[in-house]
């Protein structure tokens, strides 16, 4: 065992048991009954508080978010949500609003005082604004490396085959650092679901990596997506490297057809991220879970052309996602919180994730009893360590 570096003593964990915490070279090296380890090292006294693994946000958009610059009013479509017309209106608003990287500074820090240690990152590629996006985001991902892992998604949020250019510009996204491939409602969008996902899937075969596509789309025309999805998934075994984002369709399902969804996607490996969108159908995490698959969770959109909304709070999206889902007995809650924590963490194939020895040391302090009462109270002032490394504390980034 390496020598300890930095022992946090009297750690509440999810179990109720109190424990000491070594640390070594960014990792944890023992896990022991409170007063068993000495530690030449630095000692931190956590005082019992409730220590819980990272949270993973799953699912941003660091390139659009106006946390932090001036308000911009939300304006509503025309008729009914329509993905098109949103884009439309986030092309107006991005041109007025601050430079991207200050954006996506602040947005990143509101993550990381909250307690996210991991995430993934959607960022525009396509023939409306090129690779200038990823470019930026690139940049100040190199710059928080200390702070928070971030996977980001060359995402063509004009669309694959409506914007000319983007099948190269996604290959070239890849080359440059992006570490993903996304698409955006091959059906509804570009309104050709096998050419489509034949760029999608191309590109990620090519360069050996994971994709992660949007679907708005309701009902039949959702689900009929996912089973072409699942089917790519399986044709290029390609389990466990493919998320399907949003699903809304799967929320629009009978029982029947949702458990026959379930089992599709669980034999194909493919996960299934929600953010429990207030006013759209979102998939039924509980009968998602219990058929064997993935969900894991994120904000979305913070404060930006589609909605208003978000704190980059990942335990209030376990709170959402509980109020929204039924969630009342404390394993219920407990599944909750596992959407934004071991079950994000696989969705994103995170290695070394977890309060376990072996682990990198990237946990949260709470004020809570225990993971229950955590994701329906979510405390404030919260500790954030990064690597055995206090990153944040009481909602702010430190700097060191």
């Amino acid at each position: 065992m390496s020598a300890i570096e930095t022992l946090f003593t009297r750690a509440k964990l999810a179990d109720g048991s109190i424990k000491d915490i070594g640390v070594a070279d960014g990792r944890i090296v023992s896990i022991e009954p409170t007063g068993s380890i000495v530690a030449a090292g630095a000692i931190i006294e956590l005082e019992d508080a409730l220590v819980v693994p990272g949270f993973v946000e799953g699912h941003i958009h660091l390139d659009t978010s106006f946390y932090g610059d001036a308000w911009i009013p939300h304006k509503p479509c025309t008729n009914g949500f329509d993905v098109h017309e949103r884009v439309a209106f986030q092309a107006e608003n991005m041109a007025q609003a601050a430079p991207m990287d200050v954006r996506a500074r602040k947005q990143l820090d509101l993550c990381i005082a909250n307690g996210s240690t991991h995430m993934r990152s959607h960022v525009m590629v396509d023939g409306s604004v090129g690779l200038k996006s990823l470019e930026t985001v690139l940049a100040v991902r190199q710059e928080y490396r200390g702070l928070i892992d971030i996977q980001l998604v060359a995402f063509p949020q004009s669309g694959i085959l409506r914007s000319p250019g983007t099948p190269q510009l996604m290959d070239e996204a890849i080359a440059m650092g992006a570490d993903l491939v996304g698409g955006l409602d091959p059906a509804s969008f570009d309104r050709d679901v096998e050419k489509h996902l034949d760029v999608v899937f191309g590109v990620a075969e090519k360069h050996g990596v994971g994709v992660d596509i949007h679907l708005h789309d309701g009902g039949t025309l959702g689900l009929f997506t996912i089973e072409q999805i699942c089917a790519r998934t399986r044709a290029l075994s390609m389990g466990g490297h493919v998320t399907v984002s949003h699903a809304y369709g799967l929320g629009d399902l009978s029982i029947d057809a949702a458990k026959r969804a379930a089992a599709l996607l669980a034999d194909s490996g493919v996960s299934i991220m929600t953010n429990a969108p207030g006013n759209h159908p979102f998939p039924p995490v509980a009968l998602l879970r219990s058929a064997g698959v993935t969900v894991f969770s994120g904000s979305d959109n913070i404060r930006d052309s589609w909605w208003p909304y978000g704190d980059g709070d990942m335990l209030g999206r376990a709170m959402m996602i509980g109020y929204r889902s039924g969630f009342y007995t404390d394993d219920e809650l407990r599944a909750a919180f596992d959407v934004v924590t071991e079950s994000g963490a696989r969705a994103l194939r995170l290695k070394d994730y977890g309060l376990h020895v072996g682990a990198k040391a990237d946990f949260v302090t709470l004020n809570a009893e225990h993971v229950p009462e955590a994701v329906v109270a979510v405390p404030k002032g919260r500790s954030v360590y990064k690597a055995g490394k206090l990153v944040a504390r009481d909602g702010a980034v430190l700097w060191n």
